[in-house]
């Protein structure tokens, strides 16, 4: 007899309904075709267990199975379930009426009980495109699943509590999604605050306007002046996200099965810090079958990088493309796949090799030329892409001692998202330009005029404090995000001065 069972592949981020065809006739043999990996190949032992150990069998017969579309690599071992479920009903061992209008998918433990699996989110999405009435699955990922709405999400923990819902009509309860309410949590007091830090104003000042047009940026200064601890709280004061935002970041953390939210959906801001060992393929994904790396992990979030020159050049070079296309394409003989990876660049750097070039309170003990040298590690084209450089020198014994805590980042946040709105209107009849960080050359021409005054200043610090060409745009690009922040339609001199102090890098002395 021939039984169709429907289950999904993910490839990217985007999933691919498999239709698994099992006939089982008279003859001897177990047949499983349509390219599988060795993981299903060896989902018959483990079917074959699961089945012994709750009073069924697989069948002493010829067994022929097909995944459909055969030309797709299918691969892991979520398909456990949706083959046992079709050997059982092609065997007459259970009816399965319905058993077509569901997306099955769940690992098999021997005794029965099932393993979460990746991807539940695309597949969910998936399976609510295609008709679907619903999708068994494990109960560990029933919370994930079950934030598209329209679809009924069963989360089970047992094969026979599948085979009763389909054998015996026994009810399963389906799981309900509350999404405005997991937005509401998010809106609370975040777990690393602005307000927990002692000092450094100055460097709170460039974060708020670096949340406030999507800015990259570089923080310059020695082991123990805060660097790392404000790179955290980056997030905590960038806007709150949507929900096309919170499902895309979701969908890539549910692929590679690193999903931590108890609550299935991912409402804050991801923050990943790899360490500087990091090789190229798990920064910006890849390998035999490609997985999301650290940059898509990032997408809608930040990507934190500390001591930037002790990466590898060739690490830092291949997240050049991504930066500037907020995307990543892999490619293989086979297949293309892309993930998106537009995030926020927050890297953080000693400003000499001893680290303490621009401490007043330290010893220079690195000649010039082994500062140059240091320096020389980041490329121009990677500097490019970074619009603020900021120097964070230590802080004062007094200011670690002081009892008053600092503006919140519930408070820093309601101005950058302020900020960001204006942009939101400015760019609304541009696709590809959300925020100011996004402008290329002939936006800065519309939306950054300058007034003769600014550009005398501008002219006078492009000359004086030798900023290279680079420098330009990134100015204009940053005064335009202090201009919103102050709800001003123009750019004015003093939002241009700032701006000019936020290019460290590129004044003689540091990278030449």
């Amino acid at each position: 007899m021939l039984k169709k069972v429907y289950g999904s592949a993910v490839f990217g981020v985007e999933a691919h309904t498999i239709t698994v065809e099992v006939n089982v006739d008279n003859g001897i043999g177990y047949h499983l075709v349509g390219l599988p990996d060795n993981a299903i190949k060896e989902s018959n032992f483990r079917i074959a267990a699961a089945l012994e150990n709750n009073g069924f069998r697989i069948p002493g017969k010829k067994i022929i199975i097909n995944m459909s579309p055969a030309d797709m690599r299918k691969e892991g071992s979520a398909y456990d379930l949706t083959l046992a479920v079709g050997i059982l009903a092609a065997s007459n061992q259970i009816k399965a009426q319905e058993m077509e209008r569901y997306v099955i998918m769940g690992e098999l433990s021997l005794d029965g009980s099932l393993q979460p699996i990746k991807g539940a989110l695309p597949i969910a999405i998936k399976a609510k495109e295609e008709g679907f009435k619903g999708f068994i699955l494990p109960d560990e990922n029933a919370k994930e699943a079950a934030i598209v709405q329209g679809l009924m999400v069963y989360g089970v923990k047992h094969i026979i509590d599948v085979i009763n819902f389909f054998d015996k009509n026994k009810t399963l309860r389906p799981t309900h999604f509350d999404i405005n309410k997991e937005f509401e949590s998010a809106l609370l007091r975040p777990e690393f605050d602005f307000a927990d830090v002692k000092g450094q104003e100055s460097i709170k000042r460039c974060m708020e306007i670096a949340a406030a047009g999507g800015h990259n940026i570089i923080l310059i200064g020695p082991p123990g002046s805060g660097k790392t601890m404000l790179a955290k709280r980056l997030p905590s004061i960038l806007p709150p996200m949507t929900l096309q935002e919170a499902l895309e970041t979701t969908k890539i953390h549910s692929v590679v099965g690193r999903l931590r939210s108890p609550s299935g959906l991912m409402t804050q801001r991801p923050f990943r810090s790899p360490h500087h060992t990091i090789s190229d393929v798990a920064l910006v994904g890849g390998g035999q079958y490609p997985q999301p790396g650290e940059i898509s992990m990032a997408h809608n979030g930040v990507l934190f990088l500390d001591e930037l020159p002790e990466f590898k050049r060739s690490v830092l070079e291949v997240m050049r493309q991504p930066l500037e296309d907020l995307e990543v394409t892999i490619s293989r003989a086979k297949f293309t796949v892309t993930y998106p990876s537009s995030f926020m660049l927050v890297a953080s750097m000693n400003p000499s090799p001893s680290g303490f070039f621009n401490d007043p309170s330290a010893p220079l003990t690195s000649s010039p030329a082994e500062i140059q040298r240091y320096m020389g590690k980041i490329s121009g084209p990677l500097l490019d892409r970074i619009d603020i450089h900021v120097e964070v020198t230590p802080v004062p014994f007094e200011k670690l001692t002081e009892e008053r805590r600092g503006e919140s980042s519930i408070i820093i946040r309601e101005r950058v998202t302020k900020a960001r709105q204006l942009q939101t209107q400015r760019f609304e009849n541009l696709s590809a330009v959300h925020y100011n960080a996004q402008m290329q050359t002939k936006h800065i021409r519309n939306f950054c005029v300058l007034d003769e005054v600014s550009k005398s200043l501008l002219k006078q610090a492009m000359e004086r404090l030798n900023l290279s060409a680079r420098a330009y745009d990134r100015i204009l690009k940053v005064a335009r995000t202090i201009a919103d922040l102050e709800a001003s339609k123009s750019i004015e001199s003093m939002h241009i001065s700032e701006a000019i102090q936020y290019r460290s890098l590129d004044r003689e002395g540091w990278l030449g």
